[in-house]
């Protein structure tokens, strides 16, 4: 059903100028979408399902980021205060048990699957993002990155929500086919469909992973 549903879309899009390429461009970051514990761990709200599949695809744009002096950047979400009437949880707590997200729980540290290794940023973020309220922009431009390839989780959320705002920074959104996930079926393939017509581009891993290898050393 899908499958014909993206067909006849497709070509609606195409007809009126939709789904160009943005592009890999000369100095990509890697930027792990919440694939903290919370997330990536079962028996968790936040669980989220195909980790079997995005942790290696992580693993795999780490090992040859690193080797190549790629920047790559974590973020997870969390909160400071979570009891009272002062939280720094906002609004966002009226809709999604955010309160299970405390700063310093292991439920928020990065899975120790993928790292960090010394010399990686981790980001705290409050809202979905990785661009809202953060440093990731300036911290992107001091590197002289143009390219943003991204993972994580949700789809539907985080990295969707990530990957706009990145096109709208002027940063060329990259979005790993193999290497995000959701908690609900469907809404991956949705919005890998509606990101790669109008917001960034959908790749599969093996082409991230050829462009990343032809980089020189130190990006």
């Amino acid at each position: 059903m899908l499958d014909k549903i993206f067909d006849a879309d497709t070509g609606i899009y195409q007809n009126r100028g939709f789904q160009r390429r943005v592009g890999f461009g000369a100095r990509p970051a890697i930027i792990h979408i919440d694939l903290a514990n919370a997330w990536t761990r079962p028996g968790h709200a936040f669980s989220c399902d195909g980790m079997d599949t995005i942790i290696p695809a992580a693993q795999a744009l780490n090992a040859i980021g690193r080797s190549k002096g790629v920047p790559i950047v974590y973020t997870t979400t969390a909160y400071e205060i979570v009891d009272g009437p002062n939280s720094d949880m906002g609004l966002w707590v009226d809709k999604i048990p955010v309160e299970l997200l405390e700063v310093g729980t292991p439920e928020v540290q990065i899975d120790d699957r993928l790292g960090p290794a010394p010399g990686e940023l981790v980001i705290t973020k409050k809202r979905a993002s990785a661009f809202h309220g953060t440093n990731l922009s300036s911290f992107l431009t001091a590197h002289g990155v143009d390219t943003v390839i991204l993972t994580g989780v949700t789809m539907a959320g985080c990295v969707r929500h990530t990957c706009e705002d990145a096109i709208s920074e002027g940063f060329r959104p990259i979005v790993v086919r193999e290497a995000v996930g959701d908690r609900v079926p469907g809404v991956v393939e949705w919005n890998l469909f509606d990101i790669d017509a109008k917001f960034g581009d959908v790749e599969p891993l093996e082409r991230v992973l050829a462009y990343l290898d032809g980089l020189t050393s130190g990006g």
